[in-house]
């Protein structure tokens, strides 16, 4: 299994969280996608890198968005036969020790989301603001598209190469919380197995966020594309959507 990290400026959040990652078991490797982070990130997850194979690093010239990172990722997990995939933020907001969670509910689904409003809230430390924009988005996106996810922006989550294949990452040109709910949605709509488990989200300790108002209006308009783009699918005589639960063999 890989573990990709997105970076820019993360660097004194990385060089804690990847040796928490690497004793959780001796199959877990990690994949540090780096933005050409002027702090260093890069730099110190290179050297982390040569020391310890299961380390790997991709060097990006420049900031080029959370989505693309990922994409990236992906690519290089399906090109290195990784069968199961996990995306998390290098900031410690995601707990390390959950992904044991992870790895017994992906036994029975293709996605499996950290959710931090499953049971409740279960977030730590942010203003409420923040608290406030981000279960109003997901709220949003439950009603616009019929996504049945009560976190469909949240970061942590494991996918089955199978997903991964599925899906035409050439086409993703989404960030940020768009690229979460693009990604879920696409899944969902191939009628893949997607499940949730509560994850308690802790806010950075160190470092900058990467908020911004671009990506707040992205996800917003995001979504409504995807409602049309399903909706003009059903009415073209495109294929219906599988029940949440199937695997939906007959598109993979």
């Amino acid at each position: 299994m890989l573990v990709i990290i997105p970076t820019y400026n993360e660097a004194d959040n990385i060089q804690a969280l990847i040796p928490a990652l690497l004793v959780l078991s001796p199959g877990l490797e990690v994949l540090v996608v780096d933005d050409g982070s002027p702090d260093g990130t890069g730099q110190i997850a290179e050297g982390i890198r040569a020391r310890i194979p299961r380390v790997h690093v991709l060097h990006r010239s420049h900031k080029m968005g959370l989505g693309s990172a990922y994409v990236a990722g992906f690519k290089y997990a399906l090109e290195r036969g990784f069968d199961l995939v996990f995306e998390m933020d290098a900031d410690l907001s995601h707990d390390p020790s959950a992904i044991p969670e992870f790895m017994k509910a992906i036994e029975q689904a293709d996605v499996v989301v950290g959710s931090r409003y499953l049971n409740g809230v279960t977030v730590v430390n942010w203003p409420l603001s923040r608290l406030f924009l981000s279960y109003g988005a997901n709220l949003y996106t439950r009603i616009i598209t019929g996504l049945p996810l009560h976190d469909a922006t949240g970061g942590f989550k494991c996918f089955r190469r199978e997903v991964l294949e599925a899906i035409d990452l050439s086409r993703i040109r989404s960030d940020g919380y768009s690229f979460q709910i693009e990604m879920n949605f696409l899944a969902w709509r191939r009628g893949f197995r997607i499940i949730e488990i509560p994850i308690t989200f802790t806010d950075r300790r160190a470092g900058i966020s990467k908020m911004s108002r671009r990506i707040i209006w992205e996800a917003i308009w995001m979504v409504w594309r995807l409602r049309f783009v399903d909706l003009w699918s059903r009415l073209g005589g495109g294929r219906h959507r599988a029940p949440l639960g199937a695997r939906g063999e007959s598109e993979r």
